[in-house]
């Protein structure tokens, strides 16, 4: 109803129309979802070569398979969309002028997760994470906060860029 009567005002007296430079202006960016998604990446390669490496494997080790491919591609995405999220609605001149690379990088990150996604390459997603680190330590940066890097306690064991907060 009340959808009814704001839509019937809008008709005779239409309100004024708003925008914001991204789909919800929040401020809140953090590379750090990229970076677990192409640790992911990693880690479906490794579960693949395992499969991979099965003598005789059964049906269920194809649907496994199967699934593992799937879930590498659509993080492969995520990577893509996080990435692209951040430079298009955060990065501004300021930080281009700072850090003139980001452009390519970026440009970089979206080649090199197309060539993870279409491939089994374990070597491919280690140099996509060797990016999407680089990105994330100018991404603190331009936010004035240091970085420091760590293997992430998890399989597949890898080096991460996260902020230093304390």
């Amino acid at each position: 109803m009340l959808y009814t009567l704001l839509n019937l005002r809008d008709k005779n007296r239409p309100f004024n129309r708003v925008s914001a430079h991204c789909d919800i202006p929040c401020k809140i960016y953090d590379p750090i979802t990229a970076q677990l998604a192409v640790l992911t990446m990693i880690r479906m390669v490794d579960l693949l070569e395992e499969l991979s490496a099965k003598p005789e494997p059964s049906p269920n080790d194809h649907a496994q398979f199967s699934r593992l491919v799937t879930e590498k591609e659509s993080h492969g995405r995520k990577v893509k969309d996080e990435i692209n999220v951040i430079w298009g609605d955060y990065i501004k001149q300021p930080q281009l002028e700072l850090f003139p690379e980001l452009h390519e990088l970026t440009h970089s990150i979206m080649l090199n997760a197309s060539q993870a996604k279409q491939h089994i390459s374990r070597e491919a997603c280690l140099t996509l994470l060797e990016k999407v680190n680089r990105f994330a330590d100018i991404f603190w940066q331009t936010k004035g906060v240091e970085t420091y890097q760590a293997t992430c306690p998890y399989p597949p064991s890898e080096t991460l860029v996260y902020p230093k907060l304390t």
